[in-house]
């Protein structure tokens, strides 16, 4: 019989948090290179409303020199995006490649089904998405919305408060909105890992009723989406109709200065707008890593 001193420690559970470390530490350098593209893009993001509204002035004022100097900046803007697209590429395409191979290895040991494994090692690709699509999405979100608040107090101080109670509002309905999206993706993931097994062996009516309830999974999710999206254009439009009131009322305000305004607040509803399809990311990630093993990469 053996002792509690003698049996083996019991594997810690898994986690998208250590899945995402383990390949972020394997990995730093590529991602590094990555996200300072990234920072980069972020940066002429942020400057580009204000350097506009400076172009405006300018040709409105004939500096012709100094408008042109605003196109300058747009080609700096596309030149990162270019660089960034084609290290992506490179950089993921690889990574995935590393990550398929230990999570078959793993799900084996542990002596799943192969429709098991094949659904977590596609569920795993999610783990490279996120580093490639939805963290730079979240990095350029956050900073947008941050930014885009500072410039705002900066330029129209009430917007700006407003921007910051919005923030405020939304980060209340979080925790419940994303308990019920966790829910939703775990029974959803449930049906996917035996979808290959049932597909081989089910009846018609079954498998209609497997579909079905996929589906209706599926619109859940996206309806919760919608609701999201709804929300937050609601309360932007309140926020564009009550700035343009103020603008309007207080006067004497040049081109440049309301261009600037305006774009700053497009730039926060927009990076908003990203807040339900990433909430929902979250909460599809955080599933797949309960399930995933990847302790070998």
């Amino acid at each position: 019989m053996l002792t509690l001193k003698n049996a083996a420690p019991a594997a810690a559970p898994n986690s998208a948090v250590k899945t995402l470390k383990l390949l972020g530490q394997r990995h730093s350098r590529k991602l590094i290179l990555t996200f300072l593209l990234v920072a980069a893009e972020n940066i002429t993001l942020l400057l580009y409303p204000l350097l506009a509204g400076f172009a405006i002035n300018a040709i409105v004022s004939g500096q012709a020199l100094h408008a042109v100097l605003y196109a300058v900046m747009v080609f700096m803007m596309w030149a990162i995006g270019a660089a960034r697209r084609s290290i992506d590429t490179r950089t993921f395409a690889r990574i995935y490649a590393e990550l398929a191979v230990p999570v078959i290895l793993a799900q084996r040991e542990e002596q799943h089904s192969a429709s098991t494994i094949a659904a977590r090692v596609a569920l795993s690709r999610e783990f490279v998405d996120f580093f490639e699509k939805h963290l730079p999405v979240l990095v350029t979100s956050v900073a947008s919305i941050i930014g885009a608040a500072v410039m705002l107090l900066l330029l129209q101080f009430w917007t700006g408060v407003a921007c910051l109670m919005i923030l405020v509002f939304f980060a209340l309905f979080l925790p419940g909105f994303t308990r019920r999206n966790e829910d939703l993706f775990l029974r959803l993931n449930d049906r996917l890992e035996k979808e290959v097994a049932f597909v081989n062996s089910a009846p018609e009516m079954s498998l209609f009723r497997h579909y079905d309830v996929l589906a209706r999974l599926r619109i859940k999710l996206s309806d919760r989406e919608a609701i999201g999206y709804l929300s937050i254009g609601t309360i932007t439009a309140i926020l564009f109709a009550s700035t343009i009131l103020t603008m309007s009322f207080q006067g004497g305000l040049d081109a440049g200065h309301i261009y600037s305004v305006m774009t700053y607040m497009w730039m926060f509803a927009m990076s908003l707008d990203d807040g339900p399809q990433l909430l929902e990311k979250y909460s599809q990630l955080k599933d797949i890593g309960k399930r995933v093993n990847t302790r070998t990469i």
